[in-house]
């Protein structure tokens, strides 16, 4: 049974890294990214997003700690999350922004290192360039995203 439940976890959130006992040393080469997909809980749900779950379950009460790789060229329209996140760029350049709507002149170029943050219920929206983007959200759950615009969420356009 707790294998099933473990494939279902996997199915669900892409791919989960959280060791026995809560103890977790992950090299970036460790990281076994799950194919591109529409992202787990707490994440946008675009398509080509891959997430794994490092600690935690977003869908959850309680700590969580995910990646979120996000291929090049993509854009995510306005949209927020329940939960009180902090986000850190590990690799590639994150062009981020806080508002309802969409509006590159209002994003910030975040190259790798950079921090910040996704206030409970604040909308923010993003994109990649050329290159894609590697980010590590921690959060609060339970977690979930609710868009701007409802026809913007890509759930929706299934």
């Amino acid at each position: 049974m707790k294998s099933l439940v473990a494939s279902i976890v996997i199915l669900v959130y892409g791919t989960m890294l959280v060791a026995q006992g809560g103890e977790l040393r992950v090299a970036p080469l460790d990281v076994k990214w799950p194919a591109p997909a529409a992202g787990g809980v707490g994440s946008s749900g675009v398509a080509g997003t891959q997430t794994v779950v490092l600690k935690g379950d977003p869908s959850k009460p309680g700590l969580y700690t995910m990646l979120l790789r996000v291929g090049p060229n993509t854009k995510i329209e306005a949209h927020a999350h329940p939960d009180d996140r902090v986000a850190t760029v590990i690799s590639g350049t994150w062009y981020f922004g806080y508002g309802k709507q969409f509006n590159e002149a209002a994003l910030k170029q975040l190259p790798p290192g950079s921090v910040y943050t996704e206030p409970p219920n604040a909308h923010h929206f993003a994109m990649t360039r050329a290159e894609g983007v590697t980010i590590q959200i921690t959060g609060t759950g339970p977690s979930g995203t609710v868009y701007a615009d409802p026809a913007n969420d890509p759930a929706r356009k299934k």
